[in-house]
C-alpha cells in the first residue's frame, strides 16, 4: 500500500520526462532548458527554448509539436539569436523568454533576459510567426529579469511583471508603458518573504499570468538559499483582474518542487524552472514547461480548479 503524502500534489508530472534534451538538437549544443510556451492557430504547441551554447551563452530556438508531448520538429538553426552589435546589452546572450499573445497588436510579445556587461535586463521582442522578429530592445535596466506582458492594457497602458534586484531583496513588480518602449508607474506586486520561508529573499514570475474567472493566476518561483545551494521552487498568488498589482491571496507552501532526478542532478542541482504553460481545450487544464537542473525540458500537469480551491483553503 503506497502511504499516504501529508500535502497536495498540484502538478503531476509526465511519465515520459524529460521531453527535450540536447541529444534532439538539429546542431550541437550543451543544455537545452526553460522554454517559452505558446499555442498557436493551428493548435500546435510552440516551445521557444533557451539553448546554451559549448562557449556557455545562449539563444533561443523554437520546438513545435501537434500534440505538446512528443513528436516534436526543432529549428534547424537558432530561432533568436544574440545581437551584440545592434543590441550590446544581448553580448554575452539571451535567455529565459515567456510568450504572451496581445491581441490588439496580432502579435506574439516574447520577453526575455538580455545578459551584458551591465548584468541581467529586461528585452522585448514581438512576433507573427517566429520567424522574424521586431526587437524592442532594452526596457528594464539590470539588475531585472523573469519578465513577461499582459495579453491587454491596464489603465489604458501595456503591463509588463518583472523581478528587479533591489537592496531589500528581488520582488515582483509591475511597470506600465503607453508603447512598448517607454516604462513607469512602478508597482510591488508580490515581495519575498524573510527569514526561513521557502520563498524568502528572492521571488520571481514563473510563466505569463493565467487569467482566471477568480482573477489572474501567478505561479512564481521562490529561491531558497541553503548550506549546499539554490533550491528552486514553485508557489503560486491570485493577483486582482482589475488591479493586477493588488494580491488576492498568496499560498504559503510550495506547490512543485525538485523530486525526480533529472530535477535533482544537472549543471544546476535541485531546480525547477517554468517560464512556459499552455491551456487545455477544457479551458481548466495547465501543462506547465519547465527547466531542470539547468540541463534540460520537462512536463507537468495541473488543473486551475484545483489550485484555486487549494489557495482557498490557506
Amino acid at each position: 500500500m503506497t502511504p499516504k503524502r501529508g500535502y497536495d500534489v498540484l502538478f503531476r508530472r509526465y511519465e515520459g520526462n524529460p521531453i527535450l534534451t540536447a541529444a534532439d538538437w538539429p546542431y550541437p549544443v550543451h543544455s537545452v532548458f526553460n522554454p517559452g510556451a505558446t499555442k498557436l492557430p493551428d493548435g500546435t504547441t510552440l516551445l521557444l527554448c533557451r539553448v546554451e551554447d559549448r562557449r556557455g551563452l545562449s539563444h533561443l530556438c523554437a520546438a513545435r509539436s501537434a500534440n505538446g508531448v512528443d513528436g516534436w520538429t526543432i529549428d534547424s538553426e537558432p530561432t533568436l539569436r544574440a545581437d551584440p552589435e545592434g543590441h550590446p546589452e544581448e553580448l554575452w546572450g539571451i535567455e529565459d523568454p515567456r510568450i504572451t499573445f496581445v491581441e490588439e497588436l496580432g502579435r506574439y510579445a516574447v520577453a526575455y533576459t538580455a545578459f551584458g556587461k551591465a548584468g541581467p535586463g529586461v528585452s522585448l521582442a514581438l512576433t507573427e510567426d517566429f520567424r522574424r522578429f521586431e526587437r524592442c530592445g532594452l526596457v528594464m535596466q539590470p539588475d531585472d529579469k523573469d519578465a513577461a506582458l499582459l495579453p491587454r492594457r491596464v489603465d489604458g497602458s501595456f503591463a509588463l511583471i518583472h523581478r528587479p534586484m533591489t537592496d531589500s531583496g528581488a520582488h515582483v513588480w509591475m511597470s506600465l508603458s503607453p508603447d512598448l518602449r517607454n516604462w513607469g508607474s512602478h508597482k510591488l506586486v508580490l515581495p519575498a518573504r524573510k527569514g526561513g520561508w521557502w520563498d524568502a529573499n528572492k521571488v520571481g514570475l514563473s510563466p505569463p499570468l493565467i487569467e482566471t474567472d477568480a482573477g489572474w493566476l501567478m505561479l512564481y518561483h521562490g529561491v531558497r538559499s541553503t548550506a549546499s545551494g539554490c533550491l528552486y521552487r514553485l508557489g503560486v498568488a491570485l493577483l486582482a483582474h482589475d488591479q493586477p498589482d493588488h494580491c488576492l491571496a498568496r499560498g504559503d507552501a510550495w506547490i512543485f518542487g525538485p523530486e525526480a532526478p533529472y530535477e535533482r542532478e544537472g549543471d544546476v542541482d535541485n531546480v525547477t524552472f517554468p517560464c512556459g504553460c499552455t491551456l487545455g481545450e477544457d479551458g481548466d487544464t495547465i501543462r506547465l514547461y519547465y527547466g531542470a537542473a539547468d540541463t534540460c525540458v520537462a512536463l507537468a500537469t495541473g488543473s486551475i480548479r484545483q489550485i484555486l480551491a487549494w489557495l482557498r483553503e490557506q
